[in-house]
């Protein structure tokens, strides 16, 4: 199933941390920045900051919508 691309259309194709936490509720960003370092949401990093493109976030919400399932 692909994931809904209109979700987060206000925001940009690759979301910061302070972003991400948004998309996801309203989540602190120490636990944003432990589910990247688990690999939990794909990701990059350049220097010590996260690149969060869009789409793997909603890859993320899908898969959990799919385990609750």
């Amino acid at each position: 199933m692909l994931p809904d691309q209109t979700l987060f259309k206000e925001y940009p194709d690759v979301v910061n941390v302070k972003q991400l936490c948004e998309m996801l509720g309203g989540i602190c960003s120490k636990t944003a920045c432990q589910l990247l370092r688990t690999n939990k949401i794909q990701h990059f990093k350049i220097g010590n900051r996260y690149f969060i493109p869009k789409i793997f976030v909603l890859n993320y919400i899908c898969n959990l919508q799919n385990r609750n399932l």
